[in-house]
């Protein structure tokens, strides 16, 4: 991990829960440069079309890290499973999220694919169950969790991530919460949830928020995520800078 390599980071997935702007679930895909294995921030239900759109191998996918277990960055882990399966993938998959992560996983499994759950498979499924404050190594990264303010039948974590040397904080959905100053400090990249600009959504982060703290993040570079409507209609006053799907920054 001290050797500091060039990462790229590709939204494979940058939106809501609805699909405002015609905008695919919440999927990050973060890769060393040259290198084979990524890891990706939050697996939505369309993770799977949101890679294959950007030409990203979900096979070389080795750590899903997941934030909480709504179906907008959980729903599509049992589709890289068995997408895996049928593309003869060969390297295991860690799963680490909040307590909890492995129930819900093996109930998604059931529920999408009834049966699948109990298939015997090429490659290894690995979940790691990551409280908040917790730390955890799979897949050359090395991971921190950090309280969200953001029910979901599970806790919900802002997540630290460091890959080849570089950091990489994300807080996926939360309202403003005093962790998320120490969660930014001194990343490379800090990715934000940026639902509302006008209003206040309980558990999720609004602009009015944000823009009050901002001087108190202290990372090298800003990006928001996961917008709604409010936030897409005012995109040339926001004030930060915003991904779309598709989106590719080199750190």
């Amino acid at each position: 991990m001290a050797n500091r390599n060039r990462v790229r980071v590709t939204w494979a997935g940058a939106g809501d829960a609805f699909g405002s702007g015609g905008r695919l679930q919440a999927c990050i895909h973060v890769q060393p440069l040259g290198g084979e294995e990524a890891v990706l921030l939050d697996c939505g239900a369309t993770a799977l079309t949101g890679l294959k759109r950007c030409g990203l191998e979900p096979n070389q996918v080795t750590a899903v890290l997941l934030t909480h277990l709504h179906a907008d960055h959980f729903g599509g882990v049992p589709y890289l499973v068995l997408d895996g399966q049928f593309r003869h993938r060969r390297l295991p998959l860690h799963v680490i999220g909040p307590p909890g992560t492995r129930q819900r996983l093996e109930q998604a499994m059931e529920v999408l694919f009834p049966g699948s759950g109990r298939v015997d498979r090429a490659f290894a499924v690995h979940v790691h169950e990551l409280p908040p404050g917790g730390t955890v190594e799979a897949s050359r990264a090395s991971v921190r969790a950090f309280a969200a303010d953001h029910p979901a039948g599970a806790p919900a974590l802002g997540l630290r991530v460091q890959v080849a040397g570089r950091v990489v904080a994300y807080s996926g959905d939360t309202a403003w919460t005093e962790q998320l100053v120490e969660l930014a400090e001194g990343a490379d990249l800090f990715i934000c949830e940026g639902y509302t600009a006008t209003r206040r959504v309980r558990y999720h982060m609004d602009l009015p928020a944000l823009r009050d703290n901002r001087h108190r993040l202290r990372c090298a570079r800003l990006i928001l995520t996961h917008p709604s409507t409010d936030v897409l209609d005012r995109r040339d006053e926001l004030g930060f800078e915003l991904a779309d799907d598709g989106t590719v920054v080199e750190l």
